[in-house]
């Protein structure tokens, strides 16, 4: 069933270079309250990209889509979004995508495959 199925959200916002850390330490202690807080979040990182340098990219990893609803109506969501909107936003885009298998990159041989086991 689609519900129970893991939700990634890969996203970024473009700032002024000189804005991003600033951003992205603004948001470390709700982050680490995110993930240790919130039931059903696997993955919740909001970093400065290193290519790039006014890029902050946004992964997370929710269990299903009923724990990703809860953290929309969490107040750490709200006071997410107030850190990163706290400067100029120049750009930026989220999307999510429901999860329908995983596995592990490396085979047992040890060589990267994109491939997915079978069943």
């Amino acid at each position: 069933m689609a519900a129970d199925q893991p939700i990634i959200i890969i996203g970024h916002i473009d700032v002024d270079p000189a804005d991003r850390d600033t951003v992205v330490a603004a948001t470390a202690d709700l982050q680490r309250s995110t993930r240790e807080d919130e039931p059903g979040c696997l993955t919740y990182t909001i970093a400065a990209d290193p290519a790039d340098p006014g890029r902050i990219q946004i992964v997370e990893m929710w269990a299903d889509a009923a724990t990703l609803e809860a953290h929309f109506q969490h107040p750490n969501f709200a006071a997410t979004g107030a850190a990163m909107r706290a400067v100029q936003r120049l750009g930026g885009s989220a999307m999510k995508y429901r999860v329908d298998a995983t596995a592990q990159v490396r085979g047992p041989d040890g060589g990267a495959t994109a491939t997915f086991p079978e069943g």
